[in-house]
């Protein structure tokens, strides 16, 4: 229960005015159609996150308890500041074509933006330190619908809103206190 709970807390706090987020604002003011954009964020996310987690379980059978516990909390501190910095969707990219549907469109933008995103190396991290990874791969797509799916349905509405300053420090924060906490207490 503890990887799913850390799991969730994690990426939903550190999804926040991120990349994947705004990515989904998007989508809600474009399409105005929140059903298929959720299933495509939830099928994205699980696709993307059991391929991150698949990863972190063979750094955790790689690498030795000692060097591992140092690479996660060395790893946690470096997405600590990278969540300081904010993101931003590219002005100049085109909006995303509809010849797959509003749930593949999503499925393909959302897959491919978490590629190296804060929320998927968090995700490599967390399947380092926990196991079986079931959990933390639920906990890291239950974090990033927790983070998504109001702003789906929200839409454009309140986007101005949000603390995202704010967000992000709180991110950072719990990001730091994980890699003390790891480093303190080890991996395993």
């Amino acid at each position: 229960m503890e990887a799913f709970l850390v799991s969730t807390g994690i990426v939903a706090l550190g999804e926040i005015g991120d990349k994947t987020q705004l990515l989904a604002l998007v989508l809600a003011a474009r399409f105005q159609k929140p059903v298929p954009i959720i299933a495509g964020i939830l099928v994205a996310t699980l696709a993307n996150h059991a391929l991150a987690g698949f990863f972190g379980n063979l750094i955790r059978t790689l690498v030795s308890p000692a060097v591992s516990t140092w690479l996660v909390a060395l790893s946690f501190f470096a997405v600590a500041a990278w969540a300081l910095l904010p993101d931003k969707l590219d002005d100049d990219a085109p909006p995303p074509a509809t010849r797959w549907g509003i749930f593949g469109v999503t499925v393909a933008a959302f897959f491919v933006a978490e590629i190296g995103d804060k929320t998927q190396v968090a995700t490599v991290l967390l399947a380092a330190k926990y196991s079986p990874l079931w959990p933390v791969v639920v906990g890291t797509t239950v974090g990033m619908l927790l983070a998504n799916v109001p702003v789906v349905l929200l839409g454009s509405r309140f986007a101005d809103r949000l603390p995202l300053r704010a967000a992000r420090i709180g991110a950072a924060l719990l990001f730091l206190g994980m890699a003390v906490w790891v480093g303190f207490r080890g991996v395993g």
